[in-house]
C-alpha cells in the first residue's frame, strides 16, 4: 500500500464550525391557522423541528395555502417566494451567539 494512504490525514476540517439548520418544508406549515406567527418555539412544540442545531431553515418543497408570518434563521428563495405570494411575511431571526461572561473588574 502506498505511503500516502498509510499516513494519518491532518489539516483543517470545517465540520466543527459549520452552521447546521433543521429543515422544515413549506407544505408542513399548512397545519397552522391563517395569521399565525410561526417561530422556532411553535415548530418545536408541534414536532416539526426536533434535535439540536444552530437554527431553522424553511425550504420551498410543497405548496402553501395559508397566510402566515414565519420567523426563522434562513429561508430558501422558493420558500420566501411562496410565503410572500400568499400574503405572508418572512422574518429572518439572528442566530444566538454565546458570549462568555466577563470577569469582574478588580477593586482598586
Amino acid at each position: 500500500m502506498p505511503l500516502v494512504r498509510r499516513l494519518p490525514k491532518r489539516g483543517f476540517n470545517n465540520a466543527r464550525f459549520a452552521t447546521r439548520y433543521i429543515p422544515v418544508n413549506v407544505e408542513a406549515l399548512n397545519r397552522f391557522e391563517d395569521g399565525t406567527v410561526v417561530d422556532e418555539a411553535v415548530l418545536r412544540q408541534v414536532g416539526l423541528a426536533n434535535g439540536r442545531a444552530d437554527g431553522i431553515k424553511i425550504l420551498g418543497d410543497g405548496e402553501l395555502t395559508r397566510k402566515l408570518t414565519v420567523r426563522a434563521n434562513a429561508f430558501s428563495a422558493s420558500a420566501r417566494a411562496k410565503i410572500e405570494a400568499r400574503g405572508g411575511t418572512c422574518e429572518v431571526v439572528a442566530k444566538k451567539v454565546d458570549v462568555p461572561a466577563q470577569p469582574a473588574a478588580p477593586a482598586a
